[in-house]
């Protein structure tokens, strides 16, 4: 740290069009070359009845009458009799819940950040929870800075010029993609969320770089703010006939001056609706006055941009590690199309070993830092609890199957992604260093899990989170090192593209 070999190199751009068009590293790899490099266990072969498929001699098509007899075999067994009465009235995840795991996974832990931040966040109807992760991450400097017990940034600011920006970006990659017919696999990727909630931390670096944050006194939620879905709807819907106009556009050779025209027209509509629906934001390079008690109720004002308030958060510093075992470890990752800010800093990844993810967590807690972090959150896990455990559910119990997905597969078949940003707060350890579990701050409010907060098992954690971002000093030189790499492209569609 502090030399110029120890610092990482993050791509500070994305590809221009023209650039784009130029060879590069094939962004598909075939279904077949990624199946056989997993680990696919099969059990051993048992002699099976033959009931399903009794009378056609074949395994293609259900017998009804034979299939109807096998669920008179099933309720003969009193277990499964059982298993009906409670599993078809109730949530079988629920049903199947194990009171050991609620009790073993508690709210102790040895090695915690001093300062949480407070109050827990609520995303409420929203996908804004990256940006919620994000925001609880910074916030948690600006209270020490400034001595405040109580403290939000607003969301609904970066909420809004996320979308202003997602729309440019998408209407961009649509003149990038002219020449794809527009039934291809990646037109459809594009057009299936040009606007969506869910982002990633390199997007929020773009954001704060440009755009910087504000308290969320001088910026609250709007209803569209935390009920996004009918906004949505509304921006996805003239996106996608934008960008059939800018195609149908190309396609009669118009002039870039006229493209432009259309695209600053379109532009205009989108940030009309934005304006609408969330209000007019603050200005980035305007001074905005922030007026707060502190904790010895002293009467406080700071006059600041946005860009200047967001000092404190050193964003473009950190990096993401992940963890996709589909892929080469020690290995540079980014997406294609995705992002937000056009020629800002690309969706970059670190592919590492769950353990050196999981090392560099521990040391982050250590310095006394929240860590920003992209889970599965849906699998194996209890909101209402706040419990997040591979044991949490005995589906072998109550359904007599065995599930034994590997992460790489569960990747592979569209089983797990990421699907929601949170903030680790503390980890403990056992007697070996080791960790046991991890204390997760969620903005799902306090009426979820332990007051807002979770506990996540570490195997939990080796199986279902994806992402880490962290201080590049507390990663050995190898990993930083990969930051300088040419990165592997994968395409729009990859596991890896799911935004939190």
């Amino acid at each position: 740290m502090g030399s110029a070999e120890s610092t990482p190199v993050v791509p500070t751009r994305t590809v221009s069009r023209r650039e784009r068009r130029a060879p590069r590293e094939a962004a598909v790899v075939s279904f077949d070359e990624k199946f056989d490099a997993l680990r696919i266990d099969h059990a051993d072969c048992k002699s099976v009845d033959r009931i399903i498929f009794r009378s056609n001699g074949n395994s293609e098509h259900v017998d009804a009458a034979a299939t109807q007899d096998y669920v008179s075999k099933v309720l003969k067994d009193p277990k499964n009799r059982l298993g009906l009465s409670a599993l078809s009235a109730n949530n079988p995840a629920a049903i199947l819940e194990k009171p050991s795991t609620l009790i073993r996974d508690t709210q102790y832990f040895n090695v915690k950040i001093p300062h949480e931040g407070s109050p827990v966040t609520n995303q409420r109807s929203s996908g804004r929870c990256w940006i919620f992760a994000a925001t609880n991450v910074f916030r948690v400097a600006i209270q020490q800075k400034y001595n405040i017990k109580s403290f939000e940034l607003s969301q609904a600011y970066l909420f809004f010029w996320d979308k202003v920006e997602k729309a440019n970006y998408f209407l961009e990659s649509i003149l990038d993609t002219i020449d794809e017919d527009v039934d291809s696999r990646l037109i459809g990727a594009l057009n299936a969320s040009p606007v969506g909630d869910g982002g990633q931390w390199d997007m929020i670096v773009n954001l704060v770089a440009k755009y910087g944050i504000v308290p969320q006194t001088l910026y609250p939620d709007s209803w569209n703010a935390q009920n996004s879905s009918v906004m949505d709807r509304t921006l996805t819907t003239k996106l996608r006939e934008d960008g059939l106009r800018l195609r149908a556009l190309k396609a009669k050779s118009a002039s870039s001056a006229k493209i432009a025209e259309a695209k600053e027209e379109m532009m205009q509509d989108i940030v009309r609706i934005l304006t609408l629906c969330l209000g007019p934001p603050p200005a980035a390079d305007k001074k905005f006055t922030w007026e707060f008690y502190d904790a010895n109720n002293n009467f406080k004002t700071v006059s600041l941009t946005p860009i200047e308030f967001a000092d404190t958060t050193h964003v473009k510093r950190f990096i993401s590690l992940v963890n996709d075992p589909r892929n080469e470890y020690s290995r540079l990752l980014t997406v294609n199309h995705l992002g937000n800010v056009w020629d800002g800093r690309p969706i970059t990844y670190v592919n590492v070993d769950i353990s050196v993810l999981k090392t560099a967590c521990v040391a982050m807690l250590k310095k006394g830092l929240p860590i920003f972090f992209g889970s599965d959150v849906g699998k194996q896990s209890d909101s209402r609890a706040g419990i997040m455990d591979t044991d949490l559910v005995d589906y072998e119990l109550g359904f007599n199957i065995k599930l034994g997905l590997t992460k790489a597969e569960r990747l592979l078949t569209g089983e797990s992604a990421m699907t929601h940003a949170m903030v680790l707060t503390a980890v403990h350890l056992d007697d070996n260093n080791e960790p046991v579990r991890w204390r997760v701050e969620n903005s799902w409010s306090e009426t979820a899990g332990t007051d807002g907060y979770f506990v996540m098992s570490d195997q939990w954690l080796d199986e279902f989170v994806y992402q880490a971002v962290v201080d590049p000093s507390v990663l050995d030189k190898s990993v930083r090192d990969v930051l300088k790499q040419e990165p592997k492209v994968l395409p729009l569609w990859d596991p890896m593209g799911a935004l939190a």
